[in-house]
């Protein structure tokens, strides 16, 4: 093996291990690829690591990265020539150039290479086409990445001081939470207005049913009746019938924040799954890059779909087209999201396969005919009515790219509003009114925000880029500022009355309304920090400012701007506002006077406290201290009342004794539950812990102990069964086997129960290559091979002598001596007592 790396005369180097290995296909023995795992250095990550007056950042090689630069130096000392080739955008640029800095490359035999695909042609033609590293790019990076640290570290220390311990901001988190939480707000004020809409069904001379809508609506239910009252003698006829050509048009190819969008409406995906899912396609050769803001295709691909299109539809079905992007930020040089090979339907790996799906049949559309659509319009009216009925429909003459794509429904278009298939009259025709139907129908707010629709709302004000969507939303869950919770629907009264023959029949009907699932919701937390912030830096969450500072690191990447006078420019403004809020602002509780406490006449109010949102009773400057109780998990400060925030104070209660155990409610980090003797029973999450009486709670009990009796068993041990964060369960020992939904859970034979456990068991078995209980260290197989664990944290196997790999089978005869000697590589302190170590004086240094 050590001979094949002296062979080696060129060195790549890329930034994932997957894309190395699908590279190195491509290329021949006199090519050695290597991956840099990401960044091989970045700002510390203790320290701001910013020169303040110069704002020369302080890059550093992490501790897990330092053997990796080791081998990447020596295996670049050996290469005749070394080609960087990290992705296209300015992460990789920043990428590139750090490999370059820290492995002190010479420029005459190093050379930048990048490519929109990862297929045989795209890198052999940018091996013959390589470039300098676009130091533009990467000041831009740079001035990004400085500008968010010095935000977070200058603003964080603020939130502790006046918020909470712990808390932290940054630029572009900060804005999105903002949304979320101005959404949240215009829904709480959302006064619903009510108006009513009438609906009519009519027979032809066939008998065929045509229903209509009338083309106005009344202000309430007197003028609805009236209306209904007035239409009873007449004679409805056929005012008009129009028959409009129309056509619908295929949607541009995937950009990144489009493909976001769409894989969360048709696939339900959210968008960090989106971006995993495209990375390994993009990595595994199926598709174009895809961090891009771009519809562009290039040529070569117009023409491979316009191929793939006649092959398989016909002449007609094609029609190609050049898409252009609206954004001035986008470069037209990179390419959307597309397949690599319009000759590939479909792949092997079933999750993989669903996005390329996506992603193929999107681009393939965009190539495709419009849709002919024939619309019918039928204008019905009488004597007796001052407004008419309509009733559209369409029919489909030529499906064009519907044929491929088909077409998505709108989350807001209601089921009514949906256009049909009208039977045909004529006009003048007389029609029989068989019913009309006047329904009392109530405004709705704007929708709470999806991942893919807060993706949108995002670009559509400018703010981030393809790279940051999807850890941007990540981090504000992380941070929880923000979360996706189930939100009950509420009750209301809706009436409606219908006119059939001569008689009108009034209903009172019930309608659920403002229930929400998998939308963002703003934590209490969140709230409060999103309007200290607003408070007192307004620019700083100013989505206009945020859009301005996304277009400087745009001019910076075009060579128009200086990244250090951009960066001193913001700092001069932004660091005597952080001092002067520091000092001056007062602490932020988000408190809200609910009223008096009817027992104690003590003012109640809801605040964050040190442990999240709470209640509290009484002031700090009482003779008695205040006492406090925690919000339940579908409560919140902003709409909690008095009445509501007293029932919380019932909160523990006992209930009698069952079966010689003592039975009590509370409400603890995970919900409400019913405790009996040291076993804790959640509470369902629709009901109100307080309606729990002693009869329920003993239904809650025997439940329990239901769920938790033996359903089967396996050798000679009882399985029980169960419904946990993650679906249904099995609980076989200490293992717990998940149950796929082709199992009917209700109902699991024997023969099920031992194929789930001998399926999870063996999966178990080949999970452990090798394992030393006493020390708790065991050889694992992950996603990219086999790894050490060690008290939660993961070591790298280092290959054998000449870079071979040890296979399964070697490492079960791996010593233990061994392993740890691996670890003790990667972490030096891994084995070590801990010991107190003597503090260093440190002299503070002057910015």
């Amino acid at each position: 093996m050590q001979k094949k790396i002296n062979m080696s005369k060129s060195l790549v180097i890329v930034e994932s291990p997957a894309k190395a290995k699908t590279i190195q296909k491509y290329l021949g023995k006199d090519f050695e690829v290597k991956s840099s795992f990401g960044h091989i250095r970045d700002l510390p990550k203790k320290g701001m690591g910013i020169n303040l007056d110069d704002f020369t950042p302080d890059y550093e090689v992490p501790e897990d990265k330092k053997k990796l630069v080791s081998e990447l130096k020596s295996a670049a000392k050996k290469a005749d020539v070394v080609w960087l080739a990290s992705d296209e955008d300015r992460e990789g640029e920043a990428i590139a150039w750090h490999l370059a800095q820290e492995l002190k490359l010479k420029d005459d035999n190093t050379k930048r290479i990048v490519f929109h695909e990862i297929t045989k042609n795209a890198i052999l033609k940018a091996i013959e086409n390589p470039r300098k590293i676009d130091q533009n790019l990467v000041n831009a990076q740079q001035a990004r990445r400085i500008l968010d640290r010095i935000v977070g570290f200058e603003m964080s220390p603020v939130l502790w001081r006046k918020v909470r311990t712990g808390l932290s901001a940054g630029r572009v988190q900060s804005v999105a939470v903002r949304l979320i939480v101005e959404r949240e707000k215009e829904i709480q004020n959302f006064k619903s207005k009510s108006v009513f809409k009438v609906n009519g069904t009519f027979l032809n001379k066939e008998k065929q049913v045509l229903s209509a809508k009338l083309k106005a609506t009344f202000n309430n239910e007197k003028e609805a009746e009236f209306f209904l009252e007035k239409i009873k003698p007449a004679e409805f006829k056929v005012l008009n019938v129009e028959m409009k050509p129309g056509y619908r048009s295929p949607s541009a190819p995937f950009t990144t924040s489009t493909l976001q969008q769409e894989a969360s409406s048709r696939l339900g995906y959210n968008v960090t799954t989106t971006m995993r899912v495209a990375q390994r396609l993009y990595e595994e050769g199926y598709i174009t890059y895809m961090r891009t803001d771009s519809v562009n295709l290039s040529q070569e691909a117009i023409e491979g779909a316009k191929q793939q299109i006649v092959r398989e539809f016909g002449e007609r079905y094609s029609k190609p087209k050049k898409y252009t992007t609206k954004s001035s930020s986008a470069q037209e040089a990179h390419e959307a999201i597309r397949p690599t090979d319009f000759k590939l339907k479909r792949i092997a790996d079933e999750q993989l396969n669903k996005l390329y799906q996506l992603i193929y049949k999107r681009t393939l559309a965009s190539q495709m005919a419009n849709a002919e659509i024939e619309k019918t319009v039928i204008e019905i009216g009488a004597k007796e009515s001052d407004y008419p009925f309509e009733a559209q429909g369409e029919v489909i003459a030529f499906d064009g790219f519907l044929r491929v794509y088909g077409i998505l429904k709108s989350e807001d278009v209601e089921d009514d509003d949906e256009n049909t298939l009208l039977p045909k009259v004529k006009t003048g025709e007389v029609l029989e009114r068989k019913s009309v139907t006047a329904k009392e129908k109530f405004s709705r707010p704007a929708s709470r925000y999806t991942e893919a629709g807060l993706v949108k709302k995002l670009e559509e004000l400018g703010i981030g880029r393809p790279s940051t969507y999807a850890p941007t939303i990540q981090t504000i869950q992380n941070r929880e500022y923000v979360e996706k919770k189930e939100i009950l629907p509420q009750k209301r009264e809706v009436i409606e009355i219908t006119l059939e023959k001569e008689e009108l029949n009034r209903k009172v009907l019930v309608e659920n309304f403002g229930g929400d699932r998998n939308k963002f919701t703003p934590t209490d937390i969140g709230v409060v920090v999103n309007d200290f912030l607003i408070q007192n830096f307004e620019e700083i969450l100013d989505y206009g400012f945020t859009a301005k500072v996304e277009q400087d690191f745009d001019d910076i990447a075009n060579g128009d701007e200086k990244w250090k006078s951009m960066l001193k420019n913001f700092y001069n403004d932004f660091h005597p506002k952080i001092e002067d809020v520091a000092e001056n602002a007062d602490r932020a509780t988000g408190e809200r006077l609910l009223g008096k406490d009817p027992k104690s006449g003590k003012n109640v109010y809801a605040r964050i406290g040190r442990f999240g949102p709470m209640i509290q009773i009484g002031d700090s400057d009482d003779e008695e201290k205040p006492i406090f109780a925690s919000l339940m998990n579908s409560q919140n400060i902003a709409t909690i009342s008095l009445e509501e925030a007293l029932e919380l104070f019932k909160i523990p209660f006992e209930l009698n004794d069952y079966e010689g155990k003592p039975v009590s409610v509370g409400v603890g980090r995970y919900g409400p539950y019913v405790k009996w003797g040291d076993t804790f029973i959640s509470i369902p999450r629709k009901e109100d812990p307080l309606s729990i009486d002693n009869q329920r709670a003993i239904e809650i009990i025997e439940e329990k102990k239901e769920t938790d009796a033996p359903i089967a068993s396996y050798k000679g041990e009882a399985v029980t069964k169960g419904v946990g964060r993650f679906g249904p369960f099995l609980k076989y020992k200490n293992l717990y086997v998940n149950v796929p939904k082709k199992y009917d859970f209700d109902h699991l034979s024997q023969k099920e129960v031992n194929e789930l456990i001998d399926a999870k068991l063996e999966k178990e078995a080949n999970r452990y290559i090798q394992e030393w209980k006493d020390e708790k260290i065991s050889i694992e197989n992950g996603r990219w091979g086999p790894f050490i664990k060690y008290k939660k944290s993961n070591f790298k196997i280092p290959p054998k002598k000449g870079s071979e790999k040890y296979t399964v089978e070697e490492l079960k005869e791996v010593s233990l001596e061994q392993v740890k000697k691996w670890i003790t590589i990667q972490d030096k302190n891994a084995f070590a007592e801990s010991k107190p170590t003597a503090k260093k004086k440190t002299t503070a240094k002057k910015k």
